[in-house]
């Protein structure tokens, strides 16, 4: 009896190591590969926690009024070997980004390229469908 229970909690042990696994998401679950967008816009707040960092953006509209967007990218430590850190985008600085839309059509893309000011661009990394273009270079 005695080893049966201790099996038993093994058994809910791993299956509770693996929850996380499941709540990851892949790219085609959440994004539109056949929407792909640029946004301009200036940085609102950048986000660096796991599974994947978050760059908002303030983007002006033809209309004269700002929309919030939420730019999802790979995770910190992928950027970060990319030297990319929470200093290279101060709030304020006016970026471009290339990415694709959500698939509810809210206002959050998968991020692919980041261009900065001085027209250096960076791959951020996340699970899109392309890896890095041949230009990308660190910050």
């Amino acid at each position: 009896m005695r080893r049966k229970l201790v099996f038993m909690f093994a058994g809910v042990g791993l299956l509770l190591a693996a929850l996380p696994v499941f709540a990851h998401h892949a790219f085609t679950a959440e994004f539109d590969a056949k929407k792909p967008l640029k946004l301009r816009g200036t940085v609102a707040k950048v986000e660096l926690i796991n599974p994947h960092s978050w760059i908002h953006i303030d983007v002006k509209n033809s209309d004269g009024t700002t929309t919030r967007w939420m730019i999802e990218g790979g995770t910190p430590n992928t950027l970060l070997r990319r030297g990319f850190t929470k200093n290279s985008l101060p709030a304020g600085t006016e970026i471009l980004v290339d990415g694709y839309q959500a698939k509810d059509g809210s206002n959050r893309a998968n991020g692919r390229d980041l261009t900065f000011p001085d027209g250096k661009k960076i791959f951020l990394g996340s699970s899109g469908p392309e890896g890095p273009p041949p230009d990308a270079v660190k910050p």
